[in-house]
């Protein structure tokens, strides 16, 4: 059966249709959406919400001469599917396929990209300003936020710019309950989008400047009318507060009609009055009832079975390092009553969740505010309280001048406990986490831990909350190794590696996820006669020098093993370190090199880093002077 969406290969083509036509486009966009994710994951919920806000807007607008940012990314599915990439969604996430996030080097439909949040209104103002400036103001500029992105501190200081510079922007807030929390209905919307008719604001024009113009009480009576619209309007609406920065602020409309979108949409674009807020509420999984009913579950999904929504989960059975995580703190928070947990709106994906369950009057799910979960530690820890700030490794870094200045400079017990550390595969380049060693380890007072399996994780977690100072820990997306765990917690002592193999030929110094990897490379090469010794560092600072130093001095060659960009990093503050105790060695640093990588799976991308056991034994062969055709001579014996 023909369905609409495939002879729709830009906008252009979905304009030539019916406004009739748009509610089974919308619906055939909802299927292909789930039909695709449900093979290959990706963020189906928010997506599933924004369809038919999607259809509108590109029914209404000229994209790309108007030009759509999206905040996060996490809602433009739809959009993906109508800008030329209907046909290539299928690789939807996949190595050498299309983004799961607005890409520029992908369309000239993504005129911005994004992954992470509260960036839209930021961005979409610079290029209206741009254009402006180009004598290009008549092209129409609109950001799309949502899922929450309207509580980063980024966007409200975006908004607040944005009233300043009266640049005739639209801001969409896709109201999802993630966000602003409606509280009006049907006669907002139906006021909203009647008012912004031409008719209607011609006449209020013509009003003001009547009443202004009536002799002696003009002025008088213009604000005793303003005050009364103004009353009138805040209490029908929840606008009041964008119309106090400037905005003109239209809704909430009923997001999933796309007849209101239309008129509403319509109207928006006639008006030049400055900026416009537009609220639209949707359903977060709108068409796909377990998303409706787990919008968190979904909002971030591996593959699934599309008729019972359940999940396809790891068959392995292990536990993830982030439960791992959670477990442990749960387990420690027990023993101390001065442990709290903080998270910036990813409770699910850092598994304080389950911290809250136990402890609810100990666990802050502060929103997208990142620099303010940092401050807000660094306030409890000076009370002697010891907070745990779990984040993303790819998010911290939005908070470097707060874990500076308010944790570090003050030298405060605050632990970080960084998620998803090292390549994350599917999100791409926007979630890696790849600097996070090379942004901290240069900031005095810090120590910096990575575990090689979860027994490691709870042991560093107890080690970071008895340090009396600013401590971090970083570990992977994904299971764990499955090792037996030991309880009583107990803590590391700071600064002590492992040596878990001896060998004369050559030193492998790995750290975190990597540790098993160069295990695995040292048997490889030990079927070319090379005999290498394997270290554990555990801590990347300080580093165990005498450890180090010790088997660099022995073997004279050293290969250094981590997931972290090369510069600055791991294999950096080794470099140093043998240079600052003079001890000559040859040296290869294994790490993720000077670009931003791609999205693909974790294990193909860690393969064309030359970041698996292969890689890795083929740059220790390099070292000792060993040649080989290409990597495959590498096999594990």
């Amino acid at each position: 059966m023909t369905r609409l969406i495939d002879s729709i290969n830009s906008p252009i083509d979905l304009r030539r249709l019916s406004p009739a036509d748009l509610p089974e486009v919308a619906e055939e966009l909802r299927d292909e959406i789930l039909r695709i994710v449900s093979k290959t994951g990706g963020h189906l919920a928010s997506s599933l919400g924004t369809v038919e806000l999607t259809v509108a807007l590109h029914y209404i607008f000229n994209a790309p001469e108007d030009l759509f940012v999206w905040d996060v990314g996490h809602q433009a599915y739809a959009h993906k599917l109508l800008t030329g990439r209907r046909e290539r969604f299928h690789t939807l996430r996949q190595r050498g396929g299309i983004s799961g996030f607005p890409k520029r080097e992908e369309s000239s439909y993504d005129p911005f990209g994004a992954g992470h949040a509260s960036t839209s209104i930021s961005a979409a103002l610079g290029i209206a300003e741009a254009l402006s400036k180009k004598g290009e103001g008549q092209r129409r500029v609109i950001a799309v936020i949502g899922d929450g992105g309207l509580t980063g501190g980024m966007a409200l200081e975006a908004l607040n710019h944005t009233g300043h510079l009266g640049r005739d922007l639209v801001v969409v807030l896709n109201d999802n309950a993630m966000s602003i929390s409606p509280n009006v209905g049907a006669l907002s919307s139906f006021l909203s989008r009647k008012m912004t008719t031409g008719a209607i604001t011609g006449a209020m024009r013509a009003a003001r400047d009547s009443i202004r113009n009536l002799p002696q009480v003009g002025d008088d009576m213009f604000r005793v009318a303003k005050r009364f619209k103004d009353a009138l309007k805040n209490f029908l609406s929840p606008g009041y507060l964008f119309e106090g920065l400037g905005f003109v602020y239209v809704g909430p409309i009923n997001g999933h009609r796309i007849d209101q979108l239309l008129e509403t949409l319509n109207n928006v674009k006639k008006l030049h009055e400055g900026p416009i807020l537009v609220h639209v509420r949707t359903v977060k999984g709108k068409g796909y009832e377990p998303a409706e009913k787990e919008p968190v579950i979904f909002h971030g999904v591996g593959p699934f079975d599309r008729r019972t929504g359940r999940l396809l989960k790891d068959k392995a059975g292990k536990a993830s390092y982030t439960h791992v995580f959670a477990d442990a703190l749960i387990e420690l928070a027990e023993a101390d009553e001065r442990v709290v947990a903080i998270t910036a709106a990813m409770p699910n994906g850092t598994g304080l969740e389950h911290f809250h369950a136990k402890f609810p009057d100990r666990c802050y799910d502060v929103g997208i505010a990142e620099q303010h979960a940092v401050g807000f530690a660094a306030g409890l820890a000076t009370q002697g309280f010891r907070p745990v700030v779990a984040i993303y490794s790819t998010f911290l870094q939005r908070a470097y001048d707060q874990i500076v200045h308010d944790v570090c400079l003050q030298n405060l017990p605050v632990l970080f406990a960084l998620d998803r550390a090292g390549i994350v595969g599917a999100d791409g380049p926007t979630h890696h986490g790849t600097l996070d060693l090379s942004y901290l380890r240069h900031i005095p007072n810090m120590v910096i831990m990575a575990p090689r399996d979860e027994e490691e994780l709870r042991r560093m977690i107890a080690t970071g909350l008895v340090i009396d100072g600013p401590s971090a820990v970083r570990y992977p997306r994904g299971s764990a190794k499955g090792v037996a765990v030991s309880s009583p917690i107990a803590p590391f002592e700071v600064g002590k590696g492992e040596l878990m193999k001896t060998g004369d030929d050559l030193v492998f110094v790995a750290v975190g996820h990597s540790v098993g990897a160069a295990q695995e490379a040292a048997e490889i090469i030990s079927s070319r006669g090379i005999n290498a010794a394997v270290i554990n560092a555990r801590f990347v600072k300080p580093l165990d020098a005498e450890l180090i130093c010790r088997w660099a001095e022995r073997t004279g060659n050293v290969v250094t093993v981590e997931e972290n960009a090369a510069a600055g990093g791991f294999g950096s503050a080794v470099l140093e370190m043998l240079e600052d105790a003079g001890i000559e060695a040859r040296v290869r640093r294994v790490a993720v090199p000077d670009r931003f990588i791609e999205h693909g799976s974790q294990e193909e991308l860690r393969a064309a880093l030359g970041l698996d056991a292969r890689g890795i034994a083929h740059a220790a062969a390099e070292l000792v002077g060993l040649r080989f055709q290409d990597r495959r001579a590498m096999r594990r014996p």
